[in-house]
């Protein structure tokens, strides 16, 4: 659904946009992460055919994002950071007048509008105008207008940016509902959660350049190492070390608990626990200590280029 090749971007001399390569099929969600300034938005304004890349190419639910300009606008759904909203408006008349420029019939942008918000929980407020809306109404407000014309591709930047926590759940509630085999969707955000949440893959950009791509789950395995287990015992280690497999490498030790990595944890394991209980030591419980997307970002952006990696 997204494809791009080498995707660059200039203004001058500052290249802001390097060499990006993405492969997004209809039915992902995407996760773009990066800090402020990494080339996250120029990126999305190449996708949506507001900016032209000045090396590269870049196809959106198959139209050439340069040749085929209109036809990408057409297909794409895009919630900004600047929602450029209205604020003389009301609601319901906004996604009308957008209904409109979409070409959307009378009857269909009724019905898409009723139906968003109904979703968003706007209907008591459709006539209000929008200068008297919350940020939070006016977040759902903009993403209501990026989902009017049901497009194949959204490209959501900060979807939840100043919502409640109620809110922020219906509209991620949402994103998943989205999820189809005719839609892709990139979400740029600071919430690392909530791209934890969303996201079937993970892009972080620095400093124009994509530097590691992937699963979350390989991305952890490939940046934070093996899997780490904690197991929680019902007496006192009396700072003992315990007898361990090989394979299995001792990372931290408590009064009554201890971590370890492992490669293989469907062999290793139950050795493990085996031992344990053969050296005498009851087991209240093993698990896997989770690992944050969160670590997983901080370590990728502090690592040195030439040790980034990634995954298709």
């Amino acid at each position: 659904m997204i494809v791009t090749e080498g995707l660059s971007k200039s203004f001058g001399d500052f290249l802001a946009v390097d060499g990006v390569t993405l492969h997004i099929r209809a039915g992902e969600v995407l996760a773009l992460l990066g800090p402020n300034g990494a080339g996250k938005t120029t990126t999305v304004r190449m996708l949506t055919s507001i900016l032209s890349p000045t090396h590269g190419w870049a196809r959106v639910a198959g139209y050439d994002v340069v040749t085929q300009a209109n036809e990408v606008r057409a297909a794409v759904g895009i919630l900004t950071e600047q929602h450029g909203l209205y604020s003389r408006m009301p609601g319901d008349e906004y996604l009308d007048f957008f209904g409109q420029l979409y070409g959307l019939d009378a009857s269909l942008r009724q019905k898409r509008i009723n139906q968003l918000f109904g979703l968003f929980g706007l209907q008591a407020t459709r006539n209000q105008r929008i200068g008297e809306y919350s940020k939070g109404m006016r977040q759902k407000l903009a993403l209501a207008r990026a989902m009017l014309h049901d497009p194949p591709v959204l490209l959501l930047d900060e979807p939840t940016s100043a919502m409640d926590p109620e809110s922020a759940r219906l509209v991620r509630d949402s994103i998943h509902e989205l999820r189809s085999a005719e839609r892709a969707i990139v979400i740029c955000t600071h919430n690392l959660a909530e791209a934890e949440e969303l996201a079937d893959q993970i892009a972080i950009i620095r400093h124009g350049k994509i530097i590691v791509r992937g699963s979350p789950n390989y991305l952890k395995h490939s940046l934070l190492g093996a899997a780490e287990y904690e197991v929680k015992l019902a007496v006192s280690l009396n700072g003992n070390s315990p007898n361990l497999p090989t394979g299995a490498q001792l990372t931290s030790l408590g009064s009554d608990w201890f971590r370890f990595q492992v490669n293989q944890p469907e062999m290793i394991n139950p050795q493990l626990l085996a031992t344990l209980l053969n050296d005498g030591f009851p087991i209240i419980s093993l698990h896997e200590v989770p690992r944050s997307l969160e670590q997983l970002y901080l370590q990728a952006i502090q690592a040195p280029d030439e040790s980034n990696r990634s995954h298709a």
